[in-house]
């Protein structure tokens, strides 16, 4: 049918992907700046890290959405996502790797979203546009 021709916009869909993965994270951010990021850093120091690097949370959470939501530096903003979400997934969801939520969907779901929609970002983004 000629109608689906019409839903046919790449450029559109990648903006307003990039767009809602920007918007959803900086709820994330917000969090973050309104309670503080102490949780994080004491999973980060128990791993033998330095504790200050869980401030990274904020380039993560806030700095590459933003930049995403505003199209500067699209692929390594949503790169620094994908890498923030594996660090959540190392710190904080190994343990949630075969568990189900009470409605049966996978527990990493989200977190895997976020994951490939960065990746899918940063790897359809046009280099110098």
């Amino acid at each position: 049918m000629k109608i689906w021709s019409h839903f046919h916009h790449p450029k559109a869909a990648l903006a307003l992907l990039r767009a809602t993965l920007a918007i959803l994270l900086l709820f994330h951010g917000w969090a973050k700046i309104r309670h503080g990021i102490g949780g994080i850093e004491s999973m980060v120091s128990a791993t033998g890290l330095p504790g200050w690097l869980a401030y990274g949370v904020y380039i993560g959470e806030v700095v590459a959405p933003l930049l995403l939501l505003v199209g500067l530096w699209v692929v390594p903003a949503a790169l620094v996502v994908a890498g923030n979400m594996l660090v959540a997934f190392v710190l904080v969801h190994t343990s949630q790797v075969l568990q189900l939520n009470s409605s049966g969907g996978w527990m990493l779901e989200l977190q895997a979203f976020f994951f490939v929609c960065a990746l899918v970002v940063a790897m359809s983004h046009s280099p110098g546009k």
